[in-house]
């Protein structure tokens, strides 16, 4: 089978052409694994993360892609949730061990034996993939699947981001940078939350007016104040600067929930400075948001289908994946990119 596959760590910024296509076997599923036929798989920021070596791959060859809606193809032994023919999801978490202290308060996201989809196994970048039959989320029906790939992660982290913030009905809630993950959490804080004030920082204008469509109340570059202090912000940038600037919009006892695996530019921090006074004292608090569990895909699913969330996405083939991870890096975008399977 034709996949698309990390060979090695590279800078995407400079390159055409971060994987390389290649033929593989196709997978056979052992005991509790089912085989899964790829039908969409959507593009990830960490993907970027993967390439670029700030979270690599442990060995190489490694096809990406964690955000998988596939068809049940083929099961292992002992597989009992499913028989063939079923239309589930993958996410970031391929598994974990369900035994340990984590694990057994739902919080398999924490698991030292942690194993993300893409990175430490084989992803949605091709025909087909297997997973262990406990990680496998079903699709509701009716949610096509172009539409249901970037919840399962964009949406799915997005959720958990919304959780930490620990964001109530009326308060004032910043979303920092405006991609595929936020327009997801803005749209599920106006459903949960109808009066939640959602404020929305960035760089592109496009974006800005992009979230100001979809309900946000203000709409300003990631270096500008809020009108207002900020009971929680959440940030889904890739870059350091926004940290920053992020706590310096926060109120006193507010909460700053940064959803991103790694940071490009961590090492600017020490260069943009953190001041005291400005951006933690006052009891300023932050959170980092750490993989995603079962639970958060398929509460996630549960309410992109009652509240008719429906993300805003771009298209490709796979054939065409190299293209959508270099316009990803160097943007701006709008809304989700995913890759479907070639015909």
């Amino acid at each position: 089978m034709r996949v698309y596959a990390i060979t090695g760590i590279c800078d995407v910024a400079k390159t055409d052409n971060p994987l390389e296509p290649m033929d593989l076997p196709e997978p056979k599923p052992a005991g509790g694994e089912v085989l899964l036929k790829v039908r969409a798989c959507g593009v990830c920021h960490t993907e970027l993360d993967e390439i670029e070596g700030r979270t690599p791959p442990p060995v190489f060859p490694t096809v990406p892609g964690h955000q998988v809606v596939a068809e049940v193809a083929a099961v292992g032994e002992g597989v009992s949730r499913f028989s063939g023919g079923e239309r589930v999801g993958v996410g970031w978490i391929h598994s974990a061990c369900l035994r340990c202290t984590w694990c057994s308060k739902g919080l398999e996201n924490l698991c030292p034996e942690f194993v993300a989809t893409g990175r430490d196994v084989d992803g949605g970048y091709a025909p087909y993939m297997k997973v262990r039959e406990d990680f496998a989320v079903p699709i509701p029906e009716g949610m096509s699947d172009v539409l249901a790939a970037p919840l399962l992660c964009a949406g799915a982290i997005g959720l958990r981001s919304l959780r930490l913030a620990g964001i109530e009905n009326g308060r004032a809630l910043g979303l920092t940078g405006f991609g595929a993950s936020a327009h997801l959490v803005l749209k599920a804080a106006r459903f949960l939350y109808p009066d939640v004030r959602v404020y929305v920082f960035a760089r592109d204008p496009g974006q800005r007016e992009f979230a100001l469509s979809l309900g946000a109340v203000w709409a300003g570059d990631t270096s500008e104040r809020a009108p207002e202090m900020l009971d929680a912000i959440i940030d889904t940038t890739p870059a350091y600067k926004p940290v920053v600037m992020a706590l310096a919009n926060l109120a006193p006892g507010g909460r700053l929930v940064i959803n991103a695996i790694r940071k490009e530019d961590a090492d600017k921090g020490l260069l943009l400075g953190l001041n005291y006074a400005e951006h933690l004292w006052m009891e300023r608090e932050i959170k980092s948001v750490a993989n995603v569990t079962r639970a958060d895909i398929a509460d996630f699913l549960r309410i992109a289908s009652s509240a008719g969330i429906v993300p805003e996405v771009e298209t490709y083939p796979l054939s065409e994946a190299n293209r959508a991870l270099v316009e990803l890096k160097r943007g701006p975008i709008r809304g989700a990119k995913v890759l479907v399977m070639d015909s």
